[in-house]
């Protein structure tokens, strides 16, 4: 079969009995929510925390992450929505429902899930640490000489940075920054009797919790003893609660609550001249601060007049106010988890070099160039070493004097990156170093610019990517001179190029010097750095051109042999579905009798299980350990299963709005390996969630993570690091 898959491929041709099968109304409300449907994912998050059988600070850990995906779930997604409602340029989502219908559903799903979420932290988590001696506890609930240090702890660490803001005629009412903690404080003048309200924002560059040991001593968590693993934490917000008089001396403290405050802090950035997109983005940053408020979350116990002051001062409707027990933010709950108390932790896991990088592990670095030039070498990270891998990839690359240039797009890294290193290395060594760097990724702006600065002053041509368009895919050319001529080593990755995250991330990367995908990418980066808007691409899906199109056309060909009675499916792994377009692809793929298996780890917009449209459609998600992050694609294709990895999601910003590279995986050993992974995936023996359909015809996931004798379901995580284990001890 063909390998030619770019933009100017031609399109597929449909069998007549395909074009009447497509012109076939499909049904109204066959997708779902897009909004719940990521609360969905959430709330399977939450469901790991419950989950008494993980290790006791992995559940902390879900914990966290349910708070932190929650945080941006209403900074992103919900105050979108009500932006675009307040401009009148909201429309009816693809499930039908108009706007407020949405926000209104949300609004009811966000209310149980975090009430729940505080419930499980108070009711099962909380005691589970006690049971091991790590307390979380309120500063009246510690021994007198315990509060007698966090009293000379507070007055030295904590109080010369506190900022009472009083409100009063001369003082209006403070600005409160998003996801900060603060205090709500009355206070009363005893000479007058007049009640004050002040705001005391609790300062985020100070720990979440203090840490006390065993001895009743105070510390920032990070430098607290182990004290044999004894330690309780107390609210930063409950010690600064108790020594309120200090801020306010002459006063008499009527009450005080904590409170938070959640706002837009989505961008929107003009970017009619690419000049100045990078100093747009930065004044943009400092508007950010200033987005409207989408939720404010109260500790219970909040007066009626407090509550009715902070309600009518931040201009926020009743249905987005959360009233919760303390303590608020349980982000904070990652310094809990990080507790080294390896017992209550997953087994650690070390990765190990992967299969055609060295055959026999060693303290040497193997021969990277002369490595993938004996084959394309399939990564599964982070089973297989990001760091002996990617990242010894560009070290070698920057150092090596055959190297005459490095191209690269990044996503997101570190500061402190070694990929960053290499390319700063790479271009002071006098080699030509592109980086395209993406400066939107979301939340990561900040440092972004910094570190793309950093590339600037050491010579490294820095290109912000096309205007209208993020860069989101995942490349490295490095172009080398050999005997022979010039040769084009090329890494081509389903996630970021960032080494703490390779190591919690599950990804693919394929290493390759195969010409066409040297002359894909050399293609690609002249697209990205220059112009070349009629580029030819051999082994390469690019978006926003050929993805979906791509990608539909394949879909088309399974449901064609299916008719014509072949055999024919599509196996999908990948991070979210939401493009109508493709979804329908695949209802008309069902309908014909094509099996469809998806693996979706968050939002999903597919209904399965419905009469005459999906009954050939089975969705599983699998989270755990691990976040999977990798984005799989492949087909029958009559016996000649066709495979690709690559960065793009099945949703309109990865399809529309980003640069997206799909690469197609030829050697036939690597292609046996993916659909491997993808069939243990989607097997009633992997521990995983299942799509179905209630009663009402909406989706609802069902967790299947026991089998009929209660015994617990082959975990997909454990799986691999034992099987890579396994190989490692082979070698």
């Amino acid at each position: 079969m063909s390998t030619q898959t770019g933009d100017e491929s031609t399109p597929g041709t449909l069998t007549a009995e395909l074009e009447q099968a497509a012109d076939q109304e499909l049904p109204e409300g066959r997708f779902a929510d897009r909004e719940l449907s990521w609360l969905q994912f959430n709330e399977r998050v939450l469901e790991l925390a419950e989950d008494d059988g993980l290790p006791l600070l992995e559940r902390v850990r879900f914990l966290a992450i349910f708070a932190s995906n929650l945080d941006e779930f209403f900074m992103v997604r919900v105050a979108g929505l009500k932006r675009r409602i307040a401009t009148g340029m909201a429309v009816t989502a693809a499930s039908g429902l108009l706007p407020r219908q949405v926000l209104e559903m949300i609004s009811v799903k966000a209310h149980e899930l975090a009430a729940r979420h505080a419930a499980v932290f108070a009711e099962q988590v909380q005691p589970a640490l006690a049971a091991e001696g790590i307390t979380l506890v309120h500063f009246e609930a510690l021994h007198d000489s315990e509060k007698e240090r966090l009293h000379k702890y507070f007055r030295k660490m904590i109080f010369p940075v506190l900022t009472p803001l009083a409100v009063d005629p001369a003082h209006p009412f403070p600005y409160i920054s998003g996801l900060s903690l603060n205090l709500a404080v009355m206070v009363r003048n005893p000479n007058t009797g007049k009640e004050h309200f002040a705001r005391v924002k609790v300062p985020p560059l100070l720990p979440r919790f203090i840490a006390v040991d065993a001895r009743g001593r105070p510390h920032r968590p990070e430098d607290a003893p182990d004290d044999d693993g004894f330690r309780s934490f107390v609210p930063l917000e409950d010690v600064i609660s108790s020594f309120l008089y200090y801020l306010f001396p002459g006063m008499e403290v009527v009450e005080h609550h904590v409170f938070r405050v959640t706002r837009n802090e989505d961008l929107e950035v003009e970017e009619d001249d690419a000049e100045n997109i990078l100093k747009a983005l930065e004044k943009e940053l400092l508007r950010r601060r200033f987005g409207p408020a989408v939720r404010l979350e109260l500790a219970q116990g909040f007066t009626p007049r407090l509550r009715d002051l902070l309600i009518g001062e931040l201009g926020i409707a009743e249905t987005d106010v959360y009233e919760l027990p303390s303590p608020l933010d349980l982000t904070g709950l990652n310094l809990v988890a990080d507790l080294e108390r390896p017992e209550l932790h997953y087994p650690q896991h070390l990765a190990s070099t992967a299969r055609g990088l060295a055959e026999v592990e060693s303290a040497k670095p193997v021969d990277m160039f002369g490595a993938i030039r004996a084959r394309d070498i399939l990564l599964h990270h982070p089973y297989d070493s990001f760091s002996t891998s990617v990242q010894q990839f560009l070290a070698q690359a920057a150092t090596d004097p055959q190297v005459l240039a490095i191209k690269v797009t990044l996503y997101r890294t570190s500061g402190d990156s070694p990929i960053v290193d290499s390319l700063i290395d790479a271009a002071e060594a006098g080699k030509q170093v592109l980086a395209i760097v993406e400066i939107k990724a979301r939340f990561d702006e900040e440092a972004n610019i910094s570190w793309a600065r950093k590339l600037e002053r050491a010579g490294v041509h820095v290109v912000y990517g096309i205007v209208g368009l993020k860069t989101h895919c995942k490349l490295t050319l490095v172009v080398r001179q050999e005997p022979d001529g010039l040769r084009r080593y090329c890494h081509i990755g389903t996630g970021n190029y960032n080494p703490k995250t390779a190591r919690m991330y599950e990804d693919h990367g394929l290493l390759t010097c195969d010409p066409d995908v040297g002359q894909d990418l050399t293609r690609l980066f002249n697209q990205l750095s220059g112009y070349a808007p009629r580029s030819k691409f051999h082994r390469l899906l690019v978006a926003p051109r050929s993805v979906r199109r791509g990608l539909i056309e394949r879909i088309e060909r399974e449901t064609a042999a299916a008719e014509a009675g072949r055999p024919a499916w599509v196996k999908m792994k990948l991070n979210a579905v939401v493009d109508e377009e493709t979804i329908d692809a695949l209802y008309r793929a069902s309908r014909a009798g094509v099996q469809v298996d998806l693996v979706v780890r968050g939002i999903c917009a597919i209904k399965t299980g419905v009469p005459g449209l999906s009954e050939n459609i089975r969705v599983r998600s699998i989270l755990g350990r691990f976040l999977e992050h990798s984005r799989v694609y492949a087909f029958a294709a009559d016996g000649d299963p066709e495979v690709f990895i690559g960065s793009a999601d099945l949703m309109h910003r990865n399809l529309d709005r980003r640069v997206e590279v799909l690469v197609r995986v030829t050697d036939p050993g690597q292609v046996e390996d993916l659909l491997g992974l993808l069939d243990l995936s989607m097997a009633q023996s992997t521990s995983s969630w299942h799509l179905a359909t209630d009663e009402d015809g909406e989706p609802v996931w069902q967790r299947h993570h026991l089998d009929d004798d209660g015994s617990r379901l082959l975990d997909l995580h454990e799986h691999l690091m034992s099987t890579h284990r396994r190989r490692l001890t082979d070698r």
